[in-house]
């Protein structure tokens, strides 16, 4: 049962694949942004395997792919930004209960975020979970939508290159995409946190001394 379930799966984004390409690609990461229903780790790992081995192309054609796919991952990534922004909280549990997302999770997403802010969002796109939820407490918070577009769009093209280079490598063996990402998924979470608070220290400790001199200079 399970082998064929999987087998239609594969069939299915095979044929998506074949029919639009890189395209498709984008427009089911747009899906998979807005709703949180579809996991990019297929999505992306077939990508790899499927547009780039499969078809003997270069290496190169793995940076490319993440263009694509991290357009896709902003212009979904969006639809819940503009939501939350527009429509307040009321409308953001609506739209929760429609895909499914627990509101004490948004909630937890806007306790982090009024901790971190834009760093958040440029991080929160490589955690996953956290990609779809993001959007939403920077709407609620009315962040600048360029700098939410900017930070989504960094952490989107970083991740989307890393899971197209990982199916690219594994090959058919496409399910070993996740089992790895999940197992590793911690020491990457403790990396990006560490360069996370290495900036936070390195702005502030080049800021705030500038900063100081400019009014000092204004007086």
């Amino acid at each position: 049962m399970i082998t064929e379930i999987e087998t239609s799966i594969l069939s299915a984004i095979q044929t998506m694949y074949d029919a639009w390409g890189w395209f498709g690609v984008a427009a089911l990461l747009v899906f998979e942004n807005a709703t949180g229903i579809t996991p990019s780790e297929i999505i992306l790992g077939l990508a790899g395997w499927m547009l780039i081995a499969e078809h003997q192309l270069p290496v190169s054609m793995i940076f490319l792919g993440g263009l694509y796919a991290a357009i896709g991952s902003v212009l979904g990534a969006s639809i819940p930004y503009w939501i939350a922004r527009l429509g307040g909280r009321p409308v953001v549990d609506k739209f929760a209960r429609w895909v499914r997302i627990d509101p004490v999770h948004i909630t937890r997403a806007e306790n982090q975020f009024q901790r971190w802010g834009t760093a958040l969002v440029l991080v929160g796109r490589v955690i996953p979970g956290i990609r779809t939820l993001i959007s939403i407490p920077a709407g609620l918070a009315r962040m600048s939508f360029v700098t939410f577009f900017t930070a989504t769009f960094i952490g989107a093209y970083a991740w989307c290159t890393l899971l197209i280079g990982t199916g690219y490598v594994l090959g058919h063996e496409w399910a070993l995409v996740s089992v790895y990402l999940k197992h590793y998924l911690p020491y990457l979470l403790v990396g990006g946190m560490a360069v996370l608070a290495f900036y936070i220290f390195l702005t502030r400790r080049l800021m705030v001394p500038a900063y100081a001199r400019v009014r000092s200079n204004d007086d």
